[in-house]
């Protein structure tokens, strides 16, 4: 009964209320959208691997895939042992193995930082100098012949004020060099550690101004990476979260934030043999990382393992096991990058990736084609899922973890469209969800 009734549709307020409403919160709006602009849609490398600015030469990315490979050859020769020691599933082991050694021959490092902090430490002046403008050299040299890194740049000293100028004299002969060898590359990356306040932050954004103003470069067109390896980078004095702070006052220009493990654990008084990425102080100190970071566009990295994969056959598979482990464990709570300290902690880095995208890839992208298609399913999805659906396929296909031939094959859509998903207008959430 009443089927087909057209509804009289009847309204109490003055036209005048909606448009006063929205007035009054337009510069919200425009605050909102300045904060939280989302993420940028470009590729986040699975790690990030840190060479010394003295040992950093021609062939590191080379080097670090063939001594990769190496290991693999001499602990793990095939799929089966690869898979037993890891515990991958039967269906797994192969194309996960296939595509780990692959990946070492074609791309063995996603993002590298030639590092002048810690793994450097103090060195003469001349010394450190000369580094910095050898470092510069040699990343241009590789963008020019194609053997660089997708990402690559320096880790330079802290804002601290016993090495400040010597980090900020680093970072200006390095970008120089670039600039004098042809120009800033584009995958080029600066990481500033040790940040204590949001106002080392400023002096960071200062700093890059003035180079930018001195080689006439589009403002903003340098950005830097803020690595949290301190309590008072987490929780300020007065109760805030100081690295919500930082994030402001980088004024867009930062591109991630990076756990520093073992600097973090200690400034907490966590004994060496308890300092892991999966210590209880540091997933407190990710998870107000990852809320802080959120809808910024500024992107959440893990740190590292210090157990290297050396010795023995049964010392290198534990040290694998442990390593393949917390890279799990960080993919999971959506830490999609973390720092590798040596050669032999990339196959492991790679098989937990591939294993964490290749798992799960027949089941998001079916849920995805049936939310593109409207065709419903024993899961009831809604934009924001398809959005993690979207992203999930995507870092997947950029790391080789899947080709766009399978999951064309499997959602029936093409990169464009799953980009679409990725990065919804708010206007385009609204529309899905009606």
């Amino acid at each position: 009964m009443g089927q087909g009734r057209q509804e009289h549709i009847a309204t109490s307020l003055a036209g005048t209320v909606s448009a006063e409403i929205s007035a009054s919160l337009a510069p919200v709006d425009a605050e909102l959208e300045r904060r939280y602009p989302g993420d940028p849609g470009t590729r986040q490398p699975v790690h990030t691997v840190y060479v010394p600015g003295d040992a950093f030469a021609t062939d590191t990315v080379r080097s670090w895939g063939d001594r990769a490979l190496a290991a693999l050859d001499e602990h793990a020769p095939d799929a089966a042992s690869f898979a037993a020691v890891l515990g991958l599933a039967d269906d797994l082991a192969e194309p996960v193995y296939a595509r780990v050694r692959a990946k070492l021959g074609r791309e063995p490092v996603e993002d590298l930082r030639v590092d002048f902090e810690d793994g450097y430490g103090p060195r003469p002046d001349t010394e450190e100098d000369e580094a910095a403008a050898r470092a510069a050299r040699l990343i241009a040299q590789a963008y020019a012949n194609g053997t660089a890194a997708p990402y690559m740049g320096i880790r330079m000293k802290c804002m601290e004020a016993p090495v400040r100028d010597r980090g900020i004299r680093t970072l200006d002969i390095f970008l120089t060099g670039l600039m004098r060898a042809g120009g800033l590359p584009d995958g080029l990356v600066l990481t500033l550690p040790k940040v204590t306040c949001s106002e080392q932050v400023t002096a960071m954004v200062r700093l890059l101004e003035a180079f930018e103003k001195a080689h006439a470069l589009e403002p903003g067109r340098l950005g830097f990476e803020i690595q949290i390896e301190t309590s008072q980078s987490i929780l300020a004095a007065d109760g805030t979260a100081t690295v919500a702070r930082m994030i402001q006052a980088a004024e867009g220009r930062a591109t991630g934030l990076h756990y520093g493990t073992f600097d973090y654990s200690a400034c907490l008084g966590v004994s060496a043999a308890y300092q892991a990425g999966d210590h209880p102080a540091a997933d407190h100190a990710k998870a107000i990382m990852q809320v802080a970071a959120a809808g910024t566009g500024v992107r959440v990295s893990d740190g590292s393992t210090n157990v290297l994969p050396v010795g023995p056959t049964a010392k290198v598979h534990d040290a694998w096991r442990l390593h393949y482990g917390l890279t799990r464990r960080a993919l999971a709570r959506a830490y999609y990058q973390g720092w590798d300290m040596h050669p032999g902690h990339i196959p492991t880095r790679y098989a937990a990736v591939f294993a964490f995208y290749r798992e799960g890839f027949e089941q998001a992208a079916g849920r995805l084609a049936r939310y593109a298609n409207r065709a419903g399913g024993d899961v009831m999805d809604e934009p924001a899922t398809a959005k993690a659906l979207s992203g999930y396929l995507l870092r997947g296909l950029d790391c080789g973890a899947l080709d766009i031939a399978e999951v064309a094959r499997l959602t029936g859509l093409t990169r464009a469209d799953l980009e679409g998903f990725a990065a919804p207008r708010w206007g385009d959430l609204t529309a899905s969800a009606k």
